[in-house]
Order: C-alpha cells, then structure tokens, then sequence
C-alpha cells in the first residue's frame, strides 16, 4: 500500500470518529429518545463518543508520524 492510500484512509478514519464522536454528543444533549431509553440511551451515546475516540485519536498521531517522516524524507 503505498502512503498516498494509507494517508486517505487515515483522514477517511479521523472523519469518521470525528462524525461518531459529534453523533454521540448529539444524542446525549438533543435526542428525546436516547433520553427517554434511560440507561440504555446513555450507553448508545457513550459507545459513539468511545468508538469515535477509538478510531480517531491513534490515527491522528500515526498520520502525524507519517507526515512527519515524509517531510524529514523530502528535506535530506
């Protein structure tokens, strides 16, 4: 795979977390049936923001090395 591919997927996966973690916080502020659920609606909106997390903070920082390692490359 070459880095053009893996950075695209990366940005495709800090997007989705992203769009899971916001998804979440929208449920638990704003949404009358996560709300009327109970526990239950609690943990469907915490299960997004922890699924966005999940996928977006370990990929921002191995994007990060990526980009990183290509600079340091492009400038030697």
């Amino acid at each position: 795979m070459t880095d053009d591919k893996l950075i695209l997927i990366l940005k495709i996966s800090i997007t989705a977390g992203i769009c899971l973690i916001l998804l979440g916080i929208y449920l638990h502020n704003f949404n009358e049936t996560i709300e009327a659920m109970g526990v239950t609606g609690i943990m469907i909106s915490a299960m997004c923001v922890a699924f966005g997390m999940a996928l977006s903070l370990p990929t921002k920082m191995y994007l990060t090395f990526i980009l990183v390692t290509r600079e340091t490359e492009k400038h030697q």
